[in-house]
């Protein structure tokens, strides 16, 4: 089945990104996000009992877990939004010239050193192409099932040959 070349307003990286690549390149806003995130909602939860008691808060077990549960979920939540938001990036949906120009570098590197470019895998061809085609604008689907790429597979809807530029592929520089 041939991949489908989706018009984007802004370079894309890759369709299919590893999970640790993602998570490698999120910005500064990401991070802000995933720590207000972990911060607000317990701050809601505070502040929704103090608007309307419940009662909760005489209670010190039971308030202590509601927290607990609170922290776990705002840290959750904002960390699949933070994801996302760097997944856009790489797919083009988003402003990403930081993001270009970190890719170019380490795919680069990887090429000069005559490394794969996208990691090693032990799956066959076959494994590889199902795997990408389970998890590609796999973060679109996170209301569902949060689902990320932890395959290495050559599948990631993006010419390499860039990489390669003035480079000899079939030579070895170990």
């Amino acid at each position: 089945m041939p991949e489908v070349a989706i018009e984007t307003p802004y370079p894309v990286i890759d369709t299919d990104p590893h999970f640790f690549r993602v998570v490698r390149y999120f910005r500064l806003q990401d991070y802000a996000l995933l720590a207000a995130g972990t911060a607000g909602f317990p701050a809601a939860m505070h502040l929704m009992e103090y608007i309307h008691p419940s009662g909760a808060r005489y209670n010190p077990t039971l308030w202590r877990n509601a927290m607990r549960s609170s922290i776990f979920f705002g840290a959750v939540g904002s960390f699949l939004l933070a994801y996302q938001n760097s997944s856009f990036r790489f797919w083009g949906w988003r402003e990403n010239e930081r993001e270009v120009k970190k890719d170019f570098i380490e795919m680069r590197q990887k090429a000069v050193e005559g490394k794969p470019l996208y990691g090693d895998s032990n799956l066959n061809d076959y494994s590889q192409r199902v795997a990408a085609q389970n998890s590609r604008y796999s973060a679109l689907k996170f209301a569902a099932v949060p689902f990320f790429n932890f395959a290495n597979h050559k599948y990631h809807g993006v010419d390499t040959d860039k990489y390669y530029e003035g480079i000899d592929k079939n030579k070895n520089l170990d």
